[in-house]
């Protein structure tokens, strides 16, 4: 006799399979409650799918699912203009995917009409941006008649045979924008979208603008009609944010979560001291010449300041490491690409409290990491580049292992090894660094990821010896090991940081 769990008992138990896609996709196949559980989950944000993935085959799929989701009226519309996209089936749809849609992207929606469509002879009078265009608005105007509680929306231009298109969205015709959460958006936009979406929506949680234009005054509105605005991620290149700092002081108490991204401007960060309780903050610049406004942030204390992440350049290190003085103790995470050695002394003596770190020791520093492991006694991860640049040299991976084995803290359970240059290592090296870990008291189970350019060639590579004395001690469960490529290293630490 077999036993069925409650429905709500396994949608509680498939939410936490929500990264697991693969998991989820196995469970598709099982019954078709466990299939429409799924499907919701897999369909909530249909743009969450990894960018080396983004190939055509991808796009295909979900843009022909859409495709049969469409009403009647526009399929005919598509049909009299030509426009042919096949669908997954000529039978009726299981279930209404789009319902179950809680994000839209517009840039993502034209990147796939447009991949799908790019290498296809036109058939009809239709220009390839009006085809495109059409496909679009109907696709966009369907999301907006099912989607009853739209929680995330991603609207950047997207850039055809050089010039930017844009699509009208109709907001009065939208109800499902009220519920609007996250709003991810490009400061170019039609000033009618802005000011639309100010009138019926004021409880956004999270804004992420990109610089591509001015301010206009409605993008000003809608930041100021805010209630309780917790994230702020603001990306210039070439423009600045300067006009629209003004209309954040009204969330300077409730903003939790800064992230700010720059190129070759100097823009301005004196203002991030207006934010009181900020509890995480990443700033990346490919170009320092801005950090001179950081000399006044390095006075101010964010009493609840947890996250520091600065990838690429980093403000002079004098200034970093008066900030970490200021605001080291209750850091729990802090990652640089700066390459200073006072700078790496001054976390272990400012920064107790750390559980996660990403700094980078020159060959020769290994006491320096002695001494972060002494002075972080917390610490439970780390992330080390070892082997040698074509500028650098950086520590071995022996030397690390060893470091590791004798000086970590006791619940440090996460080593992190980006190897720029062919290992060091040989297997009794490896072996015996194993040893040493299984005789730690307390034991706990080490997850090492070796982070590299190509894994197949890591593989092909690495001895059969090595290999084997990797797999004898996952067996005994004193580690486990997997390798990860540097692409996928990087767009996961960087999925909080963008949007859409």
């Amino acid at each position: 006799m077999t036993c069925q769990l409650p429905t709500d008992c396994l949608n509680d138990i498939f939410e936490y399979l929500e990264e697991d896609k693969f998991t989820l996709h196995s469970c598709l196949l099982a019954n078709h409650l466990w299939c429409e559980i799924s499907v919701r989950i897999l369909w909530r944000n249909i743009w969450n799918f990894n960018y080396q993935q983004r190939s055509s085959r991808v796009a295909s799929s979900i843009l022909s699912t859409l495709i049969a989701c469409l009403p009647d009226e526009s399929k005919k519309l598509l049909c009299d203009n030509k426009i042919f996209i096949s669908t997954p089936t000529s039978k009726p749809l299981l279930f209404n995917y789009v319902s179950f849609c809680k994000a839209l992207s517009i840039y993502e929606i034209k990147w796939m009409i447009n991949s799908i469509f790019k290498n296809k002879p036109s058939i009809n009078l239709l220009s390839s941006k009006d085809k495109n265009i059409l496909v679009a608005n109907e696709i966009i105007k369907m999301f907006a008649n099912q989607i009853f509680s739209l929680r995330k929306l991603t609207y950047h231009p997207y850039y055809y045979h050089g010039q930017y298109i844009y699509t009208s969205i109709s907001f009065s015709h939208f109800p499902g924008a009220r519920d609007l959460l996250e709003l991810c958006c490009s400061s170019s936009l039609p000033s009618d979208f802005f000011h639309q979406l100010s009138q019926i929506c004021h409880n956004l949680q999270s804004i992420s603008i990109s610089f591509d234009d001015y301010v206009s005054n409605e993008l000003k509105e809608l930041i100021s009609s805010q209630n309780n605005l917790k994230k702020l991620s603001l990306s210039a290149f070439e423009k600045s944010w300067a006009d629209i700092i003004p209309a954040l002081t009204k969330h300077s108490h409730t903003i939790t979560k800064l992230q700010l991204y720059g190129g070759n401007e100097e823009l301005p960060l004196s203002f991030v001291s207006l934010f009181s309780n900020l509890q995480e903050f990443i700033f990346s610049f490919f170009d320092g010449t801005g950090f001179e406004d950081f000399r006044m942030l390095q006075y101010i204390k964010f009493s609840k300041l947890q996250v520091l992440k600065i990838p690429y350049q980093c403000p002079n290190p004098q200034y970093m490491m008066k900030f970490l003085e200021n605001n080291g103790k209750n850091l729990k995470k802090f990652y640089t690409d700066e390459n200073n050695k006072d700078l790496s002394l001054s976390i272990a003596k400012f920064c107790p409290n750390l559980k996660s770190l990403f700094v980078i020791l020159n060959n020769g520093e290994i006491d320096i990491l002695k001494t972060i492991f002494i002075g972080c006694q917390y610490l439970e991860s780390i992330k080390i580049w070892c082997g040698k640049g074509y500028f650098s040299e950086f520590l071995s991976e022996k030397e690390v292992l060893e470091t590791v084995a004798k000086y970590s803290p006791n619940n440090f359970c996460e080593l992190k090894i980006y190897n720029i240059s062919k290992s060091d290592l040989s297997p009794d090296d490896l072996e015996s660094f194993f040893i040493s870990w299984e005789e730690r008291t307390p034991k706990k189970l080490l997850s090492i990821i070796i982070i590299v350019d190509d894994e197949d060639r890591y593989y092909n590579n690495t001895s059969s010896e090595t290999l084997e004395i990797i797999g004898k001690y996952e067996n005994l469960g004193t580690i486990k090991f997997l390798t990860k490529s540097d692409d996928k290293e990087k767009e996961e630490e960087e999925e909080d940081h963008y949007c859409g």
